[in-house]
């Protein structure tokens, strides 16, 4: 919804996600929001990895979903930076439903999923499907990558070659 292509590896490896967090994976072609979104699953997998290697602690990923009134379109360049802050957030979005929320709803996400019960550790909450606000829901309902736990495990061992 915001122009970031899904993140599709070709094999989840080891040396794989280690490319994406040293930055050798983008090669030429580097866009800074395309290797935030693979960074963060790099980040996602390691924490379901965790999830499961440490169950008696809760490790839960969420997403703060569109959230207006951050700083975060300040690192874009300027012409994307105006057209987030002045068009799309107050105007677009709004118009079409379930695309933006203020940063008290975004916070209360994180709040809600460290005390409320619904919300289970080893899983990645964040809007439905085709949304960037509202409900949360278990992204793996519809990004299955997200229940190989090889894949969990390959992105663990990726961040420890670069801090053993």
């Amino acid at each position: 919804m915001l122009g970031v292509k899904p993140v599709s590896m070709r094999t989840s490896s080891v040396d794989e996600f280690a490319a994406v967090l040293d930055g050798s994976y983008f090669g030429n072609k580097f866009n800074a929001l395309q290797a935030y979104a693979y960074v963060k699953y790099a980040e996602t997998m390691w924490t379901l990895s965790m999830a499961r290697k440490y169950p008696k602690l809760k490790f839960i990923v969420v997403s703060p979903g569109n959230t207006k009134g951050t700083q975060a379109p300040d690192s874009l360049p300027p012409a994307m930076r105006f057209m987030l802050k002045y068009v799309m957030m107050p105007v677009v979005f709004p118009l079409m439903g379930g695309m933006v929320h203020k940063l008290e709803v975004g916070a209360k996400r994180f709040v809600d999923a460290i005390s409320d019960e619904r919300y289970k550790s080893g899983v990645f909450y964040a809007s439905k499907e085709g949304k960037l606000s509202g409900d949360m829901v278990d992204q793996s309902t519809f990004f299955t990558d997200l229940k190989n736990t090889s894949f969990q495990d390959n992105a663990n061992d990726a961040i420890h070659h670069f801090i053993d």
